[in-house]
């Protein structure tokens, strides 16, 4: 029994044993704030890349001032790429996410002049997501159309003018695990009002003689050669 006297007295190695106690939950609560910094993080980023995009889509166009500014494919493969190189390569846009540009029109075979009417849509990314908002030509005849956006926050064009309507929607990539993200889709939008006076009767071809592929919203495709692995579902099976 002396042994067992001795053994509760013995003070040694208790902050050791203390710590090995402590650390799982110390560890869990770190990683846990390093995931959702990151997850915030990448939130801002999405979000940027939605302004961005719909900001340069509002200046895009062939610089006259005889006319109204055409745009062409080109150019919107041109502000598809640059969204890529200015903000896609940190998160991977293309590769885990997909931009979807609309332009909201008003409906020029519309008497009142005021239905909302998406002309047309260009896509770029792989993941498999559609529109939250209308899909290329609703609103064509369609008086239950009455803009994009959330309902009862919904944009609206403005007879003889465009509104450029991007969404963005992102697969989030965790850090860790994605035990603590409730819902790995990112899903946000932005619009811009076009800046200049654009000729809005079509998307034309810099060049019909070679034309560019126009990036419609049936193919999903990226930019770049790489094609870094998505991360799983982990739950609290940690990637490391």
């Amino acid at each position: 029994m002396k042994w067992f006297r001795r053994l509760l007295r013995d003070q040694r190695a208790v902050a050791i044993t203390e710590m090995a106690l402590a650390a799982p939950l110390v560890l869990t609560a770190a990683l846990g704030g390093l995931e959702a910094a990151n997850l915030a993080v990448t939130h801002m980023k999405v979000s940027q890349a939605a302004l961005m995009i719909a900001d340069n889509a509002s200046r895009i166009g062939d610089d006259t001032a005889l006319i109204n500014r055409p745009i062409t494919e080109t150019d919107m493969i041109d502000l598809l790429m640059g969204a890529d190189l200015q903000a896609g390569g940190q998160i991977n846009l293309y590769r885990f996410g997909r931009v979807i540009i609309s332009s909201l029109e008003t409906d020029p075979d519309d008497p009142s002049g005021s239905q909302q009417w998406i002309h047309w849509q260009r896509c770029k990314g792989i993941l498999p997501a559609e529109s939250s908002y209308g899909e290329e030509g609703d609103g064509k005849g369609d008086p239950s159309f009455v803009g994009m956006g959330p309902e009862g926050e919904e944009v609206l064009a403005m007879p003889g003018d465009a509104v450029m309507f991007v969404e963005v929607i992102y697969e989030y990539q965790p850090l860790i695990t994605d035990a603590w993200v409730g819902d790995r889709m990112i899903r946000t939008y932005a619009s811009f009002t076009v800046r200049d006076s654009r000729d809005l009767t079509q998307i034309y071809q810099e060049d019909p003689s070679s034309p560019a592929e126009p990036a419609t919203c049936d193919k999903f495709d990226q930019f770049r050669d790489d094609m870094p692995a998505r991360r799983a579902s982990g739950g609290w099976n940690w990637n490391f």
